[in-house]
């Protein structure tokens, strides 16, 4: 093989290698309604600090027969929980918050109780990132207002 094969060769690797957002989850907690409940949830923030646009594609976690992605719509007055099959955009330099009301990991079929202070292991699915997986620790107590405040940060609506 020439050098000049293996310097177009190696170019070209370098030109096929995918391009990584980078990814942050920060104040992530899950929750159950009861110690009998059948499903739970688990909420966060997701920076993405790169300069490409990334998509949470799919979560799974062994908490749980199966683990969703899922937001809320409202029809007629009335608010419906549905699987969002296309996951959640997370723009170049920007975040998205799962969040109670809003979008969220769903955990449906428990496989044992969420027992407060401790954890469960989620992995996330992005397209641009790959897999990661994440220690996200159940609290049972706490409320919506005990977030972590996000007024100057960027935020998208997207999914």
């Amino acid at each position: 093989m020439s050098i000049k094969t293996l310097a177009f060769s190696a170019a070209l690797s370098l030109v096929s290698l995918p391009v990584f957002a980078e990814i942050v989850i920060s104040d992530a907690y899950a929750r159950s309604a009861s110690p009998n409940a059948k499903s739970g949830a688990a909420f966060m923030q997701i920076m993405n600090t790169g300069d490409t646009d990334d998509r949470l594609i799919d979560v799974r976690s062994d908490a749980a027969k199966r683990s969703e992605l899922h937001t809320h719509i409202m029809e007629n007055g009335v608010a419906h929980m549905i699987h969002v099959e296309e996951g959640f955009a997370i723009p170049a330099a920007g975040m998205i918050m799962l969040e109670r009301g809003g979008k969220h990991v769903m955990l449906m079929g428990l496989n044992g109780p969420f027992v407060d202070g401790e954890s469960i292991t989620v992995t996330f699915v992005f397209e641009q990132a790959g897999e990661m997986d994440v220690e996200i620790v159940i609290d049972l107590e706490r409320m919506p207002e005990q977030a972590m405040d996000h007024g100057n940060m960027n935020s998208s609506a997207g999914n």
